[in-house]
């Protein structure tokens, strides 16, 4: 079965703002995003890609850019099932502000529980995203072989949904899971298990270092006891 390399989107201005953005329109890539996109190329460079696939939102789109620009052979697809969580009333909501909301806690502690008021619950989100990787798979072994390799790019939330499908984790327990902007994640599917075998991989350690403020903000906290929903804006 195909080896799938997540990617999630680079960093947006909704991030750099503190904005949950979900499905809001026109949330494009920041000057850090774009810089992130570019180096996408470079470090994909060694593998051979059987296709791309991608959320329809433009804040993947715009980081796929510079990758189809450097691979015209490669086939981009799109596929609504690995867009962003629909996150209904909180879309366009600062993160500091939802914060105080009593569903936050839900969402940290006992997010299979979780249903964001007008949209959709993080259990749905993972069922479509985790649906659409295995059509994928079957569709790019049917096509290309059992080695093959192939891309998505996707969101905070959904990748790390579909890490922890892939390590048999509980939907409770993915808010233990981190990836940055622009970072690539691999999971390499086989008949009887998937196994992980990359993980938010930046190829910078600068987001490990020791922040001023060790409580972490709601743009881009990683150090603070909640995890950013939506993923967060990753190192300064």
């Amino acid at each position: 079965m195909p080896t799938l390399i997540l990617v999630r989107h680079g960093r947006s201005t909704a991030n750099t703002a503190g904005v949950l953005a979900g499905w809001t329109p026109g949330v494009a890539l920041d000057e850090r995003g774009a810089a992130q996109a570019a180096e996408l190329p470079a470090r994909l460079a060694r593998l051979p890609l059987a296709a791309a696939v991608s959320s329809p939102l433009q804040r993947c789109q715009e980081t796929l850019a510079p990758l189809l620009a450097a691979r015209p052979e490669l086939r981009l697809h799109t596929d609504d099932r690995i867009g962003e969580c629909h996150y209904g009333d909180w879309s366009g909501r600062k993160l500091k502000e939802l914060s105080d909301e009593p569903l936050m806690a839900v969402v940290q502690q006992h997010p299979s529980a979780a249903a964001f008021p007008g949209g959709e619950s993080l259990r749905a989100m993972q069922a479509r995203a985790v649906d659409a990787v295995r059509d994928w798979n079957a569709r790019i072994e049917a096509e290309y072989g059992s080695d093959a390799i192939y891309l998505m790019c996707s969101h905070g939330d959904i990748i790390k949904s579909l890490v922890a499908d892939a390590l048999g984790l509980h939907l409770d327990l993915f808010q233990r899971i981190s990836v940055e902007p622009c970072s690539v994640t691999a999971i390499r599917y086989t008949e009887l298990r998937p196994y992980l075998v990359r993980l938010g991989d930046t190829g910078d350690f600068g987001g490990l270092e020791p922040r001023p403020d060790a409580s972490g903000d709601a743009a881009g906290g990683r150090r603070g006891p909640e995890a950013p929903v939506g993923g967060g804006a990753g190192a300064p």
